[in-house]
């Protein structure tokens, strides 16, 4: 999955759900200053900016495939080691960092057990590697709603309850595909407020992601009939509570 758009546009699609989650995924990897840290798949930096603020910029060093999110990180954090890579092939040494993480990425990757195999191996012995994933496959993803909905409206319509991951305990078992045995498991939870609806909405029609994909494909008429049925099923103001799936193993 490409992520081929601006750094902006991500962060008010998904960096207003990605950012409450920082802190409680930061703390599920048992990340605390002295460490050195990767971020694998940082996008915009929503881990990024969670990991500066504990260990200080010049421990962080952070990898994205995407040429924009890169460039927005670089300017963000100009102390922090920012690098265009895939999680496929990290440009590290064996052994490099205290604890590897990749937050909201792993169903993105071309191959996740290469991935995760990736990340245990610029972890040193010992480290934490960690990922989280949102829970798409079931019904408490942060955009379960809008899905529920297209699926209404479009039944044929593809989302991203089959990419790797999203199902209730699929990341454990590609940890264990990538020879990461000893894991631990956890369901991590955010609510996130929106005053109006326009709050919720405007967002999708940004091209991000597999949803603004979807909403950008549409007509104008199929549209406006996804936005309506949309604000039915959600009355201003109200607060979405959203979970992932997260794994954490020793290298």
């Amino acid at each position: 999955m490409s992520f081929d758009v601006a750094a902006d546009a991500y962060d008010r699609f998904m960096g207003r759900y990605s950012r409450p989650l920082a802190p409680v995924f930061a703390d599920f990897a048992g990340v605390s200053s002295g460490q050195r840290l990767l971020d694998v798949g940082c996008g915009p930096g929503a881990l990024t900016a969670e990991l500066v603020q504990r260990v200080g910029s010049s421990a962080v060093v952070a990898v994205d495939p995407s040429e924009s999110f890169v460039a927005a990180l670089d300017k963000r954090y100009p102390d922090v080691d920012v690098q265009r890579a895939t999680a496929e092939e990290l440009p590290f040494p064996d052994g490099s960092f205290d604890t590897v993480l990749a937050q909201l990425v792993v169903h993105f990757m071309q191959s996740p057990v290469a991935g995760l195999r990736e990340m245990a191996r610029v972890a040193r012995p010992g480290a934490v590697v960690a990922a989280c994933v949102w829970d798409h496959g079931g019904s408490h993803g942060p955009l379960s709603t809008f899905w529920t909905v297209v699926r209404e409206l479009d039944p044929s319509a593809v989302n991203e309850s089959e990419l790797a991951g999203t199902t209730e305990g699929d990341l454990t078992r590609l940890f264990h595909s990538a020879g990461l045995s000893e894991t631990d498991d956890a369901v991590l939870s955010v609510d996130i407020y929106h005053p109006t609806f326009e709050d919720w909405w405007e967002p999708y029609t940004l091209g991000v992601g597999p949803a603004g994909a979807y909403v950008a494909g549409l007509d104008e008429e199929s549209r406006e009939r996804l936005r309506c049925r949309c604000e039915e099923r959600l009355r201003a103001p109200f607060t979405l509570s959203a979970r992932a799936w997260a794994t954490r193993a020793r290298a």
